[in-house]
């Protein structure tokens, strides 16, 4: 499904913060991405999400080699991930129920085919209760919960989850990967960066670590 070879990064001119990257994202796997901070490993999901092309080496997604995606296939190839930023990248204006249901709505289709699945999920993940409010009001856990829910919304078949459980508490944190293992379980490849050691710890599952801008993979 995604395929890096001999991989590297630089910003500019200066030095690589991604190096030697070769590793293989199979259909319906689960893996996390673990790593120091300043390891390069929000820059590695901004590579597999394409918002960032490599400098050198080759990445392939859905068959299609990045470096060679046109402006018009972007976004059909990007409908086919979902990401969860740490900036969460709410849009203030729309509730919290138009956000989740954004990504139904830019694919063009009816409020009658997406509303029941939007409304479960956000019931599922919490928030209920406050899917008709804006952004603004919401706390940073609730906030995460929302980005976590339009990531999932179309079900992608691929699902990249910056830091997901760093502003929910440990049974919420327990809940969501439940909810991430699920949407494996049904087809979606999964990849999860996080420092959260209690969350690797339950699931058996390839671990890479990013340090110094180079890959290990344990699992």
């Amino acid at each position: 499904m995604i395929r890096f070879e001999n991989v590297g990064l630089r910003y500019g001119m200066g030095p690589e913060v991604l190096r030697d990257l070769t590793f293989n994202i199979e259909p319906q796997s689960f893996q996390f991405l673990t790593g120091p901070s300043g390891a390069g490993k929000t820059s590695l999901l901004q590579l597999l999400f394409m918002s960032l092309k490599p400098t050198r080496g080759q990445i392939t997604i859905f068959g299609q080699d990045t470096n060679r995606i046109t402006k018009p296939q972007l976004p059909v190839l990007r409908r086919k991930i979902g990401v969860v930023f740490q900036d969460f990248r709410l849009l203030d204006h729309l509730t919290t129920y138009e956000n989740v249901a954004l990504p139904h709505r830019v694919a063009g289709k009816s409020e009658s085919e997406y509303r029941p699945d939007v409304i479960d999920l956000l019931k599922w993940v919490g928030l209920g209760e406050k899917m008709f409010v804006l952004p603004p009001v919401l706390s940073g856990g609730e906030k995460q919960r929302a980005a976590i829910a339009r990531a999932l919304i179309t079900r992608p078949q691929v699902l990249l989850a910056d830091e997901p459980t760093g502003n929910v508490d440990a049974p919420l944190a327990r809940r969501l990967l439940r909810l991430f293992m699920e949407l494996n379980r049904l087809g979606t490849s999964v990849l999860i960066a996080t420092h959260d050691l209690n969350l690797i710890e339950q699931v058996e599952a390839q671990h890479f670590v990013l340090d110094g801008g180079r890959l290990t993979t344990y699992g």
